[in-house]
């Protein structure tokens, strides 16, 4: 790689050689050459290296493969306002596409996906048998119409699916843009838009495309855009474009005649790095990333900005992180593909046998019989007749697998799926969004997560900080008391501080503490200084359009929160310059001298701001974490310290986020000094940031302290009783976010990820492999010492040589252990010799947070657990930096939240809230988990009973692939008599009810361990099917053997026979069926007593004498009903069939319950002891905890504004406003009414 750019950079000085030594047309013309000869190369491997670059998944090792090793390009050449340059190249357009089929691809994919499916396959190969007439012993139509109506249903659902996908790109693609086309701007379609094409974007737009930013109406060229989508940051970043570019500003004639070369790297998914060069009038210049524009950013703050497009549509570097969408199936549906491998080569040995028995039948016996029997036409020896048979018994014994299991999987998924639908208790109804399950082929497996990957921003979070509490001088603020002083919890019906004596008050901004608007009409000195350190220590930039109404932008939504604070408590910042900051004090306006502006960065955890006040005053104000402060207090403020230590114990107990605020009154002398030696730093050619560091340590010492803030980085509705009731489910949770270490493990105490109980929470921040790599085995060697034994059995495994890789069995740790890994940390983790290292002690531990992650990051983390891990995994977000980790996860939920709908179309599952998580697991995913493995045993259980009465029968019928049961019975046993039962039981059965389910997470348990239905219960089904069937056939048979009717005629004939044995069948798995139902609903009762009358109906009818002579060749089984069923003795031996089925069945279950319950047998036990008594009254919730642990500092982990805020580049001409309008809290007119 590195010799590839050094070629590059050899090139571009060639290149600029030329430009001196020839003119411009000789340096275009060589240009163009090389462009010609590079073509057609290209042109003859594009198609290859896009179809390579398409089979790419995002599993790849981090660092990522380096994406010009995959593309034609190695690098991207392109010219503004130039097409026809442009188009020679090939280069994507901004067309982008999620979607899997199109009207041609649509029948040829589906049916290709579809056969998949090893019993599509094998019902296409019996279709195929029994159009051969040598060995059909069925009409084909009977598999024909079942196969058919199953590829159908699955092809209108996917093609439903696929349709929404479509849709969903073709509202992308048709938004609307303003691009230079001719030296006019004309609205174009994002689709449209080219690579070298000018496009203007306006205030709140969505960047279309990844840009290089050329000129906007800031001063200095200077864009802000907000990031969430890309990383889950909802700070500000700023973008500023090269000078040479903002020269063009809005002028469209000058943009027309820009003709900039740009050479830049290929196309790749790296979202914080750029390369390249922008060639202009024989001059070049550096771009970074700090001059990019990214799809998924919107533009702030900003009323227009133009763009030249670098990359458009697929190669865009979100899209480029998006992943791929895969074809997801459930862990049954895997399940099922062995089973149904199993289950054919059980039927095969059952043809082999009965083929066998008919060939040894027909050279001992029926060779003689040939008068009586004839062979089959061509057929000339026993070995033949017994090939033949074999082919005839796979059609005959096919039921095994019949087809209609598939339709009714589909069914029961999409009843399933409509619950979720329906759900109530899942509808958002603040901005009307129900749940919606977006894929109906993954409901069961909603029922067996054990890894639930989470987004922070925005799925955690309200993306909403609010100013929470405050310590001043001692005293805390915040908390609300009843008349007895007794602490009472705040809720929406507590009453809210009214800052109507204020107008240019925040309306949004709450707080409910009355006595801090006291202390501030009062004139609390240390009160008002408090406020006023937060109205004059900030990066904040106002923005007032009209006359009072201020519009904070701020750099992070910390600092905007603390400003908003202080302008509702009567401390108005309303404008800045370079040199001054204005704030309206208690309605007086004044002007404050800015000196100097000490800026917040990773080290230093503090800001502090130097003004002269309007009656000269020199004063210092800092924030910042208490740990960094308390060093740089002056020793008078000792006693205030522990009084103020305590309170932040206090917040920090609540999960608030905490500042602590000091100030220092500067002598003017030395200040002169300190100032003149800063000038002397700041324009040092060396060492500058060392000596401005020492000058800020210098100044910063001997601090009053003043108080401390709290902030709430406010939650979504009930997360952490969301996040505590899934840890009691034992499903383990780990955070993926964008953002800073710091806010990720505040918002882990938030939320009850981590807490104070915790053994030990590991942080893994090494910058390179060996130090990432002893980090984690230092935190496994903590939690599981035994686990560097050479006898662990995981050592053991991994040392035998197999490519194939191996799944690691769950490691009990030996406590409570919580994990955070940095971004560049997990690159090395992620790497292959680390991976099993990181997923070996990740997994030991309760919770892990990965913070700093970029979207690829998010999905190769997944796809490790999944590698290693026999576990359901499922991730939910809600902006575009999630798609990749929801497209990678076996279930993918997205959350229509604030950060567009990327995240939702990309889903399997949406909602709106992280709470309903919770619902739509241990309920609906319980359900459907339950409901799914009881239709699976029972119908395997009643197929294989059905099935397995013709083998037996094979052995008294000379092997001659008669059936057992009547053609028509055959027909409407799988498709009348006993589907609606199993349907009703599938679609409405559940152990417990909801709120039961909600309360005992315990019960989702058995999912995760996939205990319901397994290999081993499949072999139960099997064995109780073969007992069945042996019970069908033998009891009916010694019963018909020789039997008399009363009147002395005979019955044992092969009809009544075969009527008895199907009528003990029908009622044996009805009653089976009724054994299995947990909760009896009148359709269930319906379905199963309305299938038997209908079958009792069907057949009276079938066998009467008007049915025999209306269709004489479609029903011979004339009058046999009325005269096998109107015997008492075949009752009896109906009765006893059943008794005989059923009876081990349910001593089985009554003994398992009593001597060997299961976990959930316990549970549900107590389910029932707690239906018989009241539910005891809620616990209360604690008011109030203490903590040691501190939340992190609560700036953006960015460098600070504040040398931009120094230069005047980002400043607008003085606001208008700015010294105007003043108000006074004690005057008659603003009077608060309740102080």
């Amino acid at each position: 790689m590195h010799r590839q750019w050094k070629k590059r950079q050899v090139s571009w000085e060639e290149d600029r050689n030329v430009a001196q030594l020839y003119r411009d047309g000789v340096r275009k013309a060589k240009a163009q050459l090389e462009m010609n000869l590079k073509r057609d190369a290209k042109n003859a491997k594009k198609g290859f290296y896009r179809y390579v670059n398409q089979k790419r998944t995002v599993s790849e090792s981090v660092p990522p493969r380096d994406e010009r090793d995959w593309q034609t390009e190695e690098e991207r050449q392109l010219q503004a306002n130039n097409r026809d340059f442009n188009l020679q190249f090939e280069y994507a357009n901004n067309s982008i596409k999620t979607s899997k089929y199109n009207f041609f691809t649509f029948l040829p994919l589906n049916l290709f996906e579809q056969f998949q499916r090893i019993a599509n396959a094998y019902f296409l190969f019996l279709l195929i048998l029994q159009l051969i007439p040598q060995i059909s012993s069925l009409a084909w139509f009977t598999t024909v119409v079942p196969l058919v109506l199953v590829l159908a249903v699955s092809g209108v659902k996917d093609a439903i699916d696929d349709f929404n996908r479509h849709k969903s790109d073709k509202h992308v693609n048709n938004r609307p843009v303003q691009v230079l086309i001719n030296g006019m701007l004309k609205d174009e379609k994002w689709m449209n838009v080219q690579v070298g094409d000018i496009i203007k974007l306006e205030n709140n737009n969505f960047v279309t495309a990844d840009l290089l930013l050329l000129s906007s109406s800031e001063p200095h060229s200077l864009t802000y855009i907000e990031t969430a989508e890309l990383d889950g940051e909802t700070n500000l970043k700023v973008k500023q474009a090269l000078t040479v570019t903002a020269e063009l500003g809005e002028d469209l004639q000058k943009l027309t005649e820009f003709n900039g070369e740009v050479k830049c790297e290929a196309p790749n998914n790296k979202l914080d790095k750029f390369t390249g060069t922008l060639t202009l009038r024989g001059e070049k210049y550096a771009l970074d990333n700090e001059k990019m524009l990214l799809r998924g950013c919107t533009i702030r703050n900003t009323e227009w900005c133009f763009g030249l497009v670098i990359y458009a549509g697929p190669d865009t570097k979100l899209m480029q992180n998006s992943g791929k969408t895969t074809f997801k199936r459930t862990s049954i549906d895997r399940l099922m593909n062995v089973l149904v491998l199993v289950i054919f080569a059980f039927l095969a040995l059952m043809c082999l046998i009965l083929a066998i028995g008919n060939g040894i039948w027909e050279h001992d016996k029926g060779y003689y019989f040939q008068v009586y029997l004839p062979w089959a036409e061509g057929v000339n020896s026993a070995s033949y007749s017994g090939f033949l048979m074999f082919w005839s018994y796979v059609i005959i014994l096919n039921t095994v697998v019949p087809i209609s299991l598939y339709v009714s999987v589909e069914i029961i998924r999409l009843g399933n799926s409509f619950y979720i639908d329906w759900d109530r208790k899942m509808y958002y109804p603040f901005n009307d969004t129900p749940a919606q399950a977006r894929t109906t082929t993954l409901n069961e497996e909603l029922g067996q997560i054990k890894y639930i990957f989470s987004d922070k921003t925005g799925t955690l979070t309200q993306n909403i900080m609010c100013f929470n509490k405050c310590s001043i001088n001692g005293k805390s603020y915040g908390d609300v008391y009843d008349m007895s002083g007794q602490r009472i919890e705040i809720n929406e019906n507590t009453e809210k501080v009214d800052f109507s004596y204020n107008p240019l008050a925040d309306p949004k901004f709450a707080f409910y503490d009355h006595s801090l608007v006291e202390s501030v009409k009062l004139g609390d000195v240390p009160t008002h200084r408090f406020f006023r350190l937060l109205s004059l220590c900030h990066t904040v930039m106002p923005e007032e359009k009209k006359e009072g109404n201020l519009m904070y932008q701020a750099q992070s939504p910390d600092e905007g929160a603390l400003v908003t604070a202080a302008r509702n408590f009567g401390f108005v910042f309303r404008a800045r310059t370079p040199e001054t900051i204005t704030v309206v004090e208690m309605g007086e306006t004044k002007i404050y001298k800015l000196l100097a502006i000490l800026d917040f960065n990773n080290v230093r955890k503090r800001m502090s701001v130097i003004v002269r006040s309007p009656e000269g005053d020199l004063t210092l104000y800092c924030k910042g974490a208490d740990t960094i402060l308390y060093e740089l207090l002056h020793s008078s403020c000792d006693s205030l310290k522990e009084e103020t230590t305590e309170h932040l114990n206090e917040f920090a107990g609540e999960a608030l986020r905490t500042l602590v605020v000091a100030y220092k009154n500067l002598d003017e002398d030395y200040f002169q000094d300190w100032i003149r030696r800063h000038h002397e730093a700041s324009t040092a050619l060396e060492g500058r940031e060392d000596k401005l560091s020492e000058l800020y340590e210098e100044i910063e010492k001997d601090l009053m302290l003043l108080g401390a803030t709290a902030i709430e980085d406010k939650l979504q509705d009930g997360v952490p009783q969301t996040i505590e009731t899934l840890a009691k489910a034992n499903i383990k949770i780990w955070v993926l976010t964008g953002d800073k270490q710091e806010t990720a493990m505040n918002i882990g105490y938030s939320c009850n990820l981590l807490n104070d109980d915790m053994d030990d929470v590991f942080v893994i921040e090494g910058h390179t492999s060996d130090d990432v790599l002893n980090e984690l085995r230092n935190a496994r060697k903590k939690m599981k010492p035994d686990s560097f034994l050479d006898s662990d059995e995981i050592n053991i495994q991994f040392e035998k040589s197999s490519k194939k890789p191996q799944i690691i069995p769950d490691e009990q740790a030996n406590g409570v252990y919580g994990l955070v890994i940095t971004g560049h940390s997990l690159a090395y983790a992620l790497e292959g010799n680390l991976e099993l290292e990181l997923v070996r002690t990740a997994c030991m531990c309760k919770v892990v947070i990965c913070c700093r992650v970029t979207p690829l990051q998010k999905a190769q983390v997944v796809e490790l657990v999944k590698k290693y891990k026999k576990a359901v995994t499922l991730a939910i977000g809600d902006g575009a930096n999630d798609v990749s980790m929801i497209k990678t996860a076996h279930i993918g939920v997205g959350i229509s939240g604030q950060e567009g709908m990327q995240a939702v179309l990309s889903s399997d599952f949406s909602f709106a809230q992280f709470r309903y998580l919770q619902r739509l697991l241990l309920v609906h995913g319980r359900w459907s988990y339950i409901r799914m493995c009881k239709f699976l045993k029972y119908f395997f259980y009643k197929n294989f009973a059905f099935t397995l009465v013709h083998f037996w029968y094979g052995f008294f019928s000379g092997f001659s692939a008669q059936t057992v049961y009547d053609e028509w019975f055959i027909t409407l046993y799988n498709l009348v008599y006993t589907s609606l039962p199993v349907l009703g039981m599938s679609l409405f059965d559940q152990d417990v009810d909801d709120r039961w389910s909600m309360l005992f997470p315990q019960l989702y348990v058995p999912g995760q361990q996939n205990l319901y239905f397994n290999k081993m219960v499949f072999v139960k089904c099997m064995l109780q099917g073969i007992y069945s069937s042996l019970i069908l056939f033998f009891i009916p048979y010694g019963a018909m053997y020789n039997t008399m009717r009363s009147d002395g005629k005979a019955i044992a004939d092969y009809q009544s026979f075969a009527l008895m044995v199907q009528t003990c069948l029908l009622i044996v798995v009805s009653v089976q069926i009724g054994l299995d139902t947990s909760y009896w609903t009148v359709v269930n009762q319906f379905f199963i007593w309305g299938s038997l009358s209908v079958y009792f109906a069907i057949t009276f009818t079938m066998y009467s004498d008007g049915m025999y002579l209306i269709f004489t060749a479609s029903f011979p089984f004339v009058g046999t009903a009325r005269n096998t069923l109107s015997q008492p003795n075949v009752w009896l031996a109906i009765f006893l069939s059943i008794t005989l089925c059923v009876l081990p069945v349910v001593g089985f279950r009554f003994l398992k319950a009593q001597l060997k319950p299961t976990p959930s047998d316990k549970v549900l036990l107590k389910i029932k002891e707690a239906k018989k008594r009241p539910p005891p009254p809620s616990p209360k919730r604690r008011l109030r905890r203490t903590s040691t642990r501190r939340s992190g500092y609560a700036f953006s982990h960015q460098h600070g504004f504040g040398a931009l805020i120094m230069s005047g580049r980002n400043m607008r001409p003085k606001s208008p406003f700015a010294t105007t309008g003043t108000f006074s809290p004690n005057s008659d007119k603003y009077k608060h009414k309740g102080l």
